[in-house]
């Protein structure tokens, strides 16, 4: 499971010229999920996340979670995070998980950071999405399982 996290001022999700998700201060979360990935695995990469300490506190350090800033998340799955470009020019995505599955674990991180009691906003698993977003630093975090699981 790979997660890309920016911190942003702001971001939104657009599906057919409508915006169907948008948040204030926070994380726009790209969510890539693997053939191999597990809800054992989806809660580390959770908890992780929500407990990321990457907000500026008074001293100017990164000190201050989402939830010390009141901020939100806004979850987007992205598949194209597992691409292989190892031969030629076209990307593969065999190591992407299978559509079912992937969109199972993608509702099932969805849940599990509401359960956290944050703001949660989401795409549309599968749909043509448009993501716009100010990055504040710019702050950007990979996460992956196969370092942290």
């Amino acid at each position: 499971m790979r997660f890309v996290i920016q911190r942003v001022k702001h971001a939104s999700v657009t599906v057919d010229g409508e915006v169907i998700g948008k948040v204030g201060t926070g994380f726009m979360v790209l969510i890539g999920v693997s053939g191999n990935d597990t809800e054992a695995i989806a809660d580390k990469m959770v908890k992780k996340l929500l407990g990321l300490r990457i907000f500026e506190d008074g001293d100017g350090k990164t000190n201050l979670s989402l939830t010390d800033v009141g901020g939100e998340l806004l979850l987007i799955s992205q598949f194209t995070l597992y691409a292989d470009c190892k031969k030629g020019n076209r990307p593969s995505f065999i190591r992407a998980g299978a559509p079912d599955m992937a969109e199972a674990m993608y509702e099932y991180i969805i849940g599990k950071c509401r359960e956290s009691g944050i703001g949660v906003e989401t795409g549309s698993f599968g749909a043509d999405m448009k993501v716009e977003l100010l990055n504040d630093g710019p702050f950007t975090v990979l996460l992956d399982s196969d370092e942290i699981c």
